[in-house]
């Protein structure tokens, strides 16, 4: 799953790019670009998944290059994270429905990343379930994806599945409903307390059954609680 993901970075500022293009490479196929004009060509050669630009650019404006990119049939279909200042995120951009996420600069670097990370991860699931196998469900191991961002991303993506974790012999059974926890099995332990067990869980494997359904519901507390 790493690197499965192409990025596009925008940003007219070279310490800022050059900061987020370090931060993002470890888990995504990072392209930069320092301005829109220079995107727009990048993207029309290799479409992105997911674009991280900057608003305020010289020329054409973060907004401008994404609505300019959703117009092509081509280059259409990706995501899309806006950086901008509070007031330009508060006044222009959020009632344009620009962006799946905005991110006020400035930032602090890791809660950037993290930010960014949830949505490539959301992505990488998605462009894992459209190429399961036969059998319908999506196998990975939790050195690529852990469990709370596994958690994260069917809770983004509002899926229903049933996710299956092993590591070292032990087993976890946690049911999902429009991405929250609505069930959850390890051994003796049911609900929370059997999702709680496997939360910090960085090896083994996991397996998604997007068939899979239960109408038990043991869980108190919501996906983003847990």
């Amino acid at each position: 799953m790493e690197n499965n993901i192409k990025l596009l970075l925008v940003d007219d500022n070279p310490m800022v790019l050059n900061m987020l293009q370090h931060a993002l490479t470890p888990f995504a196929n990072v392209v930069a670009a320092s301005d829109s004009a220079d995107a727009l060509l990048k993207a029309v050669d290799d479409p992105p998944d997911l674009l991280v630009c900057d608003y305020r650019m010289p020329g054409m404006d973060g907004r401008q290059l994404v609505e300019k990119l959703k117009s092509r049939p081509a280059t259409a279909n990706f995501s899309a994270i806006m950086l901008a200042s509070r007031s330009d995120i508060d006044e222009r951009l959020s009632p344009q429905d620009v962006a799946d996420d905005y991110i006020a600069k400035p930032f602090f670097l890791k809660e950037a990343t993290k930010r960014i990370k949830r949505i490539v991860d959301r992505l990488a699931l998605e462009k894992m379930a459209k190429t399961a196998p036969s059998d319908g469900v999506v196998r990975g191991n939790l050195a690529q994806m852990n469990v709370i961002d596994l958690m994260q991303s069917l809770e983004m993506g509002r899926k229903s599945c049933q996710l299956s974790l092993s590591n070292a012999g032990e087993k976890c059974e946690v049911f999902f409903a429009e991405g929250q926890v609505k069930h959850a099995t390890y051994g003796s332990l049911v609900g929370d307390a059997a999702v709680f067990k496997v939360l910090r869980w960085t090896g083994g494997n996991f397996e998604l059954n997007f068939e899979g359904k239960t109408d038990k519901e043991t869980t108190q507390l919501n996906t983003q609680g847990l």
